[in-house]
C-alpha cells in the first residue's frame, strides 16, 4: 500500500483496455519531462509529490462544484484515492500560489518586433534613438506603460541580453529575434509553466471532448539529419514573425475595445508555436549504430 491508502501499481503496469494503456503511456511521457526538469534543478521527489497531490485534489474539487462542504472531502477522496485526512489538508488555500505580474520587458520586446513605426519596410526591428519623438525607444516604452521609466525598461532588456545600448550614438538595437531571457531562470521557468501549461490544457480539453474545440496541432517527421532539421529553422522563424505581425495589433485593438465593456471581460488567449528535435539514438556499446526505426513521411498530429 502507498501513502494514499491505495495498492502500489508497478510503473509498467499495462492497465486494461487499449485506451487505458494509451492514457498510462501519455501520462508517463509527460511525467518524464517533469522529472528531468526537477532532477536537473534539484527539486526533490517529495516536493513534486506534494504538488501533484494538490493538483489532483483541486481537479476533483472542480469536477464536483455543487457538493455541500461536508460531503466534498469524501467525494474528492473517492475520486483521487487520497485519504480523507490528506484531502482536508490539501483543500486549504495554497499560500505559495500567487499570480505573476505583467512582464513589461516582454511587452516592449513584442511591440518592437510587431508595431509600426518600430519596424523597417522589410519587417525587421529598427535600431532606435534612445530618446525623442516616435520612433524612439522612449516612445516605444511609453506605448506599453507610463508607470515605469523608459530607462528602467531599457536597463532590464539589456540585463536580459535582449537589447544593446550604444552610448556613443545613444541608440538601442535588438539583440535577439525571440524573447528568450538568457540568464533569467525565474522568467524562463515562468514561461515554461505558462506556455507548456496552456498547451497541455488545450490538448487535455480536446481529449475530454470539451467545447469549444481547442486548436492543437503539430507536424511530425523522422529519419532526418541535423543538417535537414537546421534547414527548416528559417522557415519556422519566418512563420512565427508573420503570426506575431498579424495577431499582436489585432489582439491589442480587441483588448482596448473590450476594456470599455462593463464588467470588464476576463477571457484570455494564448497562441504559440513550438519545435522540438532529437539527434536520434546514440551508438550501441560496441560502437555500432542502433538499428534505424522505420521512416515515415511528415504528418500532422492533432488532438
Amino acid at each position: 500500500m502507498n501513502s494514499t491508502g491505495q495498492p502500489n501499481i508497478p510503473p509498467d503496469h499495462p492497465g486494461g483496455s487499449p485506451e487505458e494503456q494509451a492514457l498510462h503511456d501519455a501520462v508517463a511521457g509527460l511525467m518524464s519531462a517533469v522529472a528531468r526538469l526537477a532532477v536537473a534543478r534539484g527539486l526533490p521527489y517529495a516536493a513534486v509529490d506534494e504538488i501533484l497531490k494538490r493538483a489532483f485534489v483541486q481537479a476533483a474539487d472542480a469536477a464536483h462544484p455543487g457538493l455541500l462542504p461536508h460531503r466534498k472531502v469524501s467525494r474528492v477522496s473517492t475520486a483521487t484515492g487520497i485519504n480523507r485526512r490528506e484531502v482536508t489538508r490539501l483543500m486549504q488555500p495554497d499560500e505559495a500560489a500567487r499570480p505573476r505580474g505583467r512582464s513589461l520587458a516582454a511587452e516592449v520586446f513584442t511591440h518592437w518586433r510587431t508595431q509600426q513605426p518600430y519596424r523597417t519596410a522589410a519587417g525587421e526591428p529598427r535600431t532606435l534613438p534612445r530618446q525623442g519623438p516616435e520612433p524612439s525607444f522612449e516612445s516605444l516604452a511609453q506605448t506599453v506603460t507610463r508607470d515605469v521609466h523608459p530607462r528602467s525598461l531599457l536597463d532590464e532588456l539589456c540585463r536580459l541580453g535582449m537589447a544593446t545600448w550604444d552610448q556613443a550614438s545613444d541608440t538601442v538595437a535588438m539583440s535577439f529575434e525571440v524573447f528568450v531571457p538568457k540568464g533569467d531562470r525565474v522568467r524562463m521557468l515562468g514561461f515554461l509553466g505558462d506556455n507548456v501549461g496552456d498547451h497541455l490544457r488545450a490538448a487535455v480539453a480536446n481529449v475530454l471532448g470539451e467545447d469549444p474545440v481547442q486548436f492543437e496541432q503539430a507536424i511530425f517527421a523522422d529519419g532526418l539529419s541535423l543538417a535537414s532539421i537546421d534547414s527548416v529553422r528559417p522557415a519556422i522563424a519566418s512563420q512565427w514573425q508573420a503570426i506575431l505581425a498579424a495577431l499582436v495589433p489585432a489582439l491589442e485593438a480587441r483588448v482596448a475595445a473590450d476594456g470599455q465593456i462593463q464588467p470588464t471581460p476576463q477571457g484570455r488567449l494564448r497562441v504559440g508555436l513550438y519545435t522540438y528535435h532529437e539527434a536520434g539514438p546514440p551508438a550501441l556499446s560496441d560502437g555500432t549504430a542502433a538499428p534505424p526505426k522505420p521512416r515515415r513521411a511528415p504528418k500532422e498530429d492533432q488532438t
